[in-house]
């Protein structure tokens, strides 16, 4: 259970959430005295009340949880089934979406970070971590790259395109973007949107389909209307927002992807602690492992550059540092080689390291182009 559905009072829960405390069992291991004494500034009275019904709410929990694991056991032949029949979400770049395996995949989380050429060939992240949510493998994968790259691009094109209907390949569903940095343009999303349904209008006619019915029906206003944007401003916002999903999500089953942008802004500004940072972290990637799983939708977690130093030597490495990092099962790295974008798997459990050039155009992100040239979009 999370601690926003706790039954306390609306300002014990924010303080909780401001602190950290995002689930029961990060309480589960803290005394009364240390919690009042912590960043709640309450009672120690009214730290025991809190621990006490924290308490009861997890002996309940428990129980229900035991009966839904046994009932929630699936075959490894079942999970291999549902693996091959999961849906993806086309870049719009051919080379892009051959390297990820389709695409964008649900039942996924996918991190894209953005890094200079340096960072992949000098790189030293290279584990792989297979995380392993109740019976299925939920799989976080990282997308990131220095600005200019088209990580934002890259966000407004997925959440265009999950929208692409069933009998276009597409999923026919809803998005979520999730604006931390402001860095949202609505007139780029009316752009990709026109495009996008050109493009289908140029797939129907080489399929010599009768597209008139679908025409009429998607107009670019419409893909707008079905992109749910949040703009974020604090990490305290951002957590809040990540518990509320569960209930937005509920009530709109259609959204088939979430899209962060960025990750690690608010967290790279506001935060002196690492070790809160760390904990409060780590509850909002089980969140989205979560999300990805109970709905059976795409993740996308954009994150920044940030220097770090080793061996006597400064190197872009993504922002939040090692203990973030772990979270991911599989890094998508954006960086310039010349005059041309790329993106490199840097981790994957599933993927083979490779790299595919794009391109970034007024229609969009696209296959690489020889004549592309290092321009700011937009």
């Amino acid at each position: 259970m999370e601690i926003w559905r706790l039954p306390i009072s609306a300002s014990q829960r924010g303080k909780l959430i401001s602190a950290g405390y995002t689930s029961l069992s990060s309480l589960s291991s803290i005394s009364s005295s240390d919690l009042a004494r912590g960043e709640l500034n309450v009672s120690e009275s009214e730290a025991m009340n809190i621990l006490k019904v924290a308490s009861h709410s997890r002996g309940s929990e428990t129980s229900n949880a035991s009966c839904s694991i046994v009932e929630g056991a699936q075959s490894a032949w079942d999970m291999l089934h549902d693996e091959e029949s999961l849906m993806h979400i086309t870049t719009s770049s051919a080379d892009l979406d051959n390297i990820l395996g389709g695409g964008i995949h649900c039942k996924e989380v996918t991190e894209i970070g953005w890094s200079s050429l340096s960072l992949i060939v000098n790189s030293v992240l290279k584990y792989k971590l297979t995380t392993a949510f109740g019976s299925e493998s939920i799989i976080f994968m990282l997308i990131g790259g220095v600005p200019g790259i088209g990580k934002t691009q890259l966000g407004i094109q997925i959440a265009v395109n999950v929208q692409i209907p069933n009998d276009f390949g597409g999923l026919g569903g809803k998005a979520i973007y999730i604006d931390t940095e402001g860095s949202f343009m609505v007139e780029r999303a009316f752009q990709i949107a026109e495009a996008c349904i050109e493009d289908m209008s140029e797939y129907n006619r080489f399929l010599r389909k009768d597209f008139q019915e679908c025409k009429i029906k998607m107009q670019p206003q419409d893909i707008l209307e079905n992109i749910f944007y949040f703009r974020i401003c604090s990490y305290t916002e951002q957590i809040a927002l990540i518990n509320y999903l569960d209930k937005f999500l509920s009530e709109h089953k259609d959204v088939k992807v979430i899209v962060v942008d960025s990750v690690t802004f608010h967290f790279r500004q506001d935060f002196d602690d690492m070790a809160l940072r760390t904990r409060v972290l780590s509850g909002m990637a089980l969140k989205l492992m979560n999300l990805a799983k109970r709905f059976s939708l795409a993740v996308v977690l954009l994150n920044q550059v940030t220097t770090k130093h080793t061996e006597a030597s400064f190197q872009l490495a993504l922002a939040l540092g090692d203990s973030w990092s772990h979270t991911c099962t599989n890094r998508i790295v954006l960086y310039w080689n010349g005059n041309e974008r790329y993106a490199y798997i840097d981790k994957s459990p599933s993927l083979r390291s490779a790299s595919a050039a794009y391109s970034v155009t007024a229609r969009g992100i696209r296959n690489s182009s020889s004549s592309c040239k290092r321009i700011k979009m937009m």
